[in-house]
């Protein structure tokens, strides 16, 4: 199948002569002129309708193009082409695309939805496979499960005109249809069968899958499951059936395989690019992804007695009429009995730190220090730390010289950057934050490290 890799902010246009001097170095892309219309069309329906901006039209050198965002993932295209998204790290670090993937898959494990993904197997799949077939030989993994514990049945009210009478006699139907015909019983009864709502929708992910997947592998795995679900009809309405789910007692193997169906029949990531199309693109918004990724491992790596709160929204900006405007809401918040000890915010960009001078300033954002400063005066009272998170890479390796407020002399501002690879936060060598956060030793990342691998249930709704 058709497609290709490319970053985020990555560029495509249409191919054509004109775009035959192009090089894959420019980060940019040619697609088939159908998908670049295509994309084109999604652009405008998004931006019209108010939606996130996954993509955006612009120009290159006097060629129409669009752009992807700060969005990673899958585009499909309706004529099945691929466009793979993947964070801007691939472009930087070592290991390029593969390494690039594998961060992927372990940061959206942190995302509530996806903490169904089983690590090990998905980076090993992730070092030659595109994310769309990491994504479906995961769900192929997860249903191959349920098949081997044999899949649940239930029992189910029928009614039929039968020539054993078999439950309960429906007299009146009967007496109308059998009148003369005494060989016949039309009665009612329970039967069991495997013919439920969470079979149903298996067979038509897996269907579904099996049009999408360009791998052999899968194709094989995917005709043997779908064989097994043969005598269970593939589900023609899958958000009725959505509803129909029960993971009562003995269902909860279910779980994984029901969440990646649910992704699989009703499009349901963070954002999708399906609309009327029904072509599914599976996008993750990186700033989401790379806050719950550093939520959680920040946890663990604080002292007793902090804890860490997501999305603290306690103060706001202004009052007016008597009304709060303007929430200040932190991406962290570390507190102690109560008491606001530290403020973070996350921010996934690549810095620089050699570029102090002139106009670089390492690419900080003049307004996430004024962000950052209204945290301060409202959760600290001007008297603390405050920090900006950004991806480690090799030209952001270590924290940068601390940042003051001239006119808030007891609010310090501390730029960190997070190592996705060890997943921890690299703390500033005068130890100034060292109170508020536990060494991490050997046998405290061996234990995170066997939590994550540790396969986690999603209760489905």
């Amino acid at each position: 199948m058709a497609g290709i890799t490319i970053h985020e902010f990555g560029v495509l246009v249409a191919a054509s002569t004109e775009a035959a001097h192009i090089h894959a170095t420019d980060d940019w892309r040619a697609v088939p002129p159908a998908v670049f219309a295509w994309l084109e069309a999604q652009a405008l329906r998004s931006a019209e309708a108010g939606e996130s901006a996954w993509l955006r039209l612009t120009q290159r050198r006097g060629q129409r193009a669009v752009q992807v965002t700060s969005f990673v993932g899958v585009i499909r295209a309706p004529d099945g082409y691929q466009i793979e998204v993947l964070p801007k790290l691939g472009k930087v670090v070592e290991g390029g695309d593969g390494e690039a993937r594998q961060r992927l898959i372990e940061m959206l494990r942190c995302l509530g939805g996806f903490r169904h993904i089983q690590t090990e197997s998905a980076q090993l799949l992730a070092r030659r496979m595109p994310l769309l077939e990491v994504f479906i030989g995961e769900f192929l993994r997860s249903v191959a499960d349920i098949v081997k514990r044999g899949l649940r049945g239930d029992y189910s009210l029928r009614q039929d005109n039968l020539f054993a009478l078999r439950g309960k006699l429906q007299m009146a139907t009967h007496l109308r249809q059998n009148l003369c015909r005494r060989d016949r019983f039309f009665a009612a009864f329970d039967e069991f069968s495997t013919h439920r709502a969470e079979n149903r929708l298996l067979h038509a992910a897996l269907r579904r899958v099996l049009a999408w997947t360009a791998s052999q592998a899968h194709q094989q795995l995917g005709r043997e499951l779908c064989f097994v679900f043969a005598d269970v009809p593939a589900s023609d309405q899958p958000a009725l059936d959505f509803q129909r789910v029960r993971l009562d007692r003995g269902m909860g193997h279910y779980a994984d395989a029901l969440a990646w169906a649910r992704l699989i029949l009703q499009d349901e990531s963070p954002l999708t690019g399906a609309g009327g199309y029904h072509a599914p693109s599976l996008l993750f918004p990186m700033e989401a992804v790379f806050e719950a990724f550093v939520a959680k491992h920040l946890a663990r790596q604080l002292a007793q007695p902090f804890t860490l709160k997501t999305q603290a929204r306690s103060f706001s900006l202004v009052t007016h009429r008597g009304q709060d405007w303007f929430r200040l809401k932190p991406d962290l918040l570390v507190q102690a009995s109560g008491a606001n000890r530290l403020v973070l915010d996350t921010k996934w960009k690549l810095l620089d730190g050699r570029k102090a001078t002139g106009a670089d300033k390492y690419g900080l954002d003049q307004g996430d220090f004024y962000q950052l400063h209204a945290y301060g005066q409202s959760y600290l009272d001007c008297r603390g730390d405050v920090v900006l998170i950004y991806p480690r890479t090799d030209a952001f390796s270590e924290a940068l010289p601390v940042f003051g407020f001239p006119k808030s002399a007891g609010l310090r501002l501390w730029v960190l950057p997070f190592c996705l690879k060890d997943k921890r936060l690299l703390l500033p060598p005068c130890g100034s934050l060292d109170a508020l956060f536990a060494h991490r030793d050997s046998s405290l990342a061996n234990e995170c490290d066997a939590a994550d691998a540790a396969p986690q249930v999603v209760a489905l709704a």
